[in-house]
């Protein structure tokens, strides 16, 4: 066969093909175990960000003993109740292509334009030194201008008040949407407050500055400058999540629980 005829250049381009997806094939299934285990210490190193336990430039072996203070579980968002699910063995990926495990949304009910609704979502709880709950760490997720924001919203124990928020993961515009990364604007989540006494929704990033004076200035967080777009969405994803197909139920029967104990 000629170096130069059609059929030796097919077979060589071929043979070339079929070992480049070989060694791709090989290294995606041996790289899978490590990605997973990254995967899973990026997830730990927000959550105790937004505890308050992380310190930057600690080692693995911190992170991970300081992660054995949190209890990971898995609440069912229609009853409201934890469950008695395996966290750890826990994919949001495979209860969303699950239809026993999530449903369809309408139009009207996809706030945060997410498509299906999980009927479990893995929750993380912070005890005090005396057992009680001090802190919960909620995963929450909804599209923004150009993609899908995933984050955690951390409550204080009553359920109500916001101690922070954070993204980890989202591809908006650097230096406009992207700001939600900035820390000087999580900062203004801290201390706001979800509810009213009433148990009415209240929380919300409005276009510009929110009024320092105004009554409601607990429940307004200042939009993003120049991304007016990624501020609605942020702001319909935690509507969304904390509304009655979100995390509403569960936080009502955790105030319950709470006053029942104190009763």
């Amino acid at each position: 066969m000629e170096n130069n005829s059609i059929k030796k250049i097919l077979l060589v381009a071929l043979s070339l093909s079929l070992v480049c997806s070989v060694v791709v094939s090989v290294a995606a299934v041996s790289l899978k175990p490590i990605q997973k285990i990254n995967k899973t210490r990026d997830m730990h190193v927000n959550v105790l960000q937004l505890t308050g336990l992380y310190r930057k430039g600690q080692s693995d072996e911190q992170t991970e003993k300081q992660f054995a203070m949190i209890e990971p579980r898995v609440v069912d968002l229609q009853k409201g109740r934890l469950t008695d699910l395996d966290a750890h063995d826990f994919e949001l990926a495979k209860v969303l292509q699950d239809p026993q495990s999530s449903r369809a949304l309408s139009r009207k009910e996809d706030l945060a334009q997410i498509k299906r609704l999980p009927a479990y979502m893995r929750i993380y709880l912070l005890k005090n030194e005396d057992g009680g709950l001090d802190r919960i760490v909620l995963p929450i997720y909804g599209y923004g201008l150009w993609s899908t924001l995933y984050g955690f919203l951390s409550l204080k124990a009553d359920g109500t008040t916001i101690d922070g928020l954070q993204f980890y993961d989202h591809k908006e515009t650097p230096g406009l949407g992207g700001e939600v990364d900035n820390p000087a604007w999580r900062a203004l989540w801290h201390n706001k407050r979800l509810y009213d006494e009433q148990g009415r929704l209240r929380i919300a990033v409005v276009r510009g500055r929110a009024d320092r004076q105004a009554e409601d200035f607990v429940y307004r967080v200042d939009g993003l400058s120049g991304a007016t777009l990624t501020s609605r969405g942020v702001s319909k994803l935690v509507q969304f999540w904390f509304g009655p197909l979100g995390y509403r139920n569960f936080i009502e029967t955790l105030k319950q629980e709470s006053l029942s104990v104190h009763e």
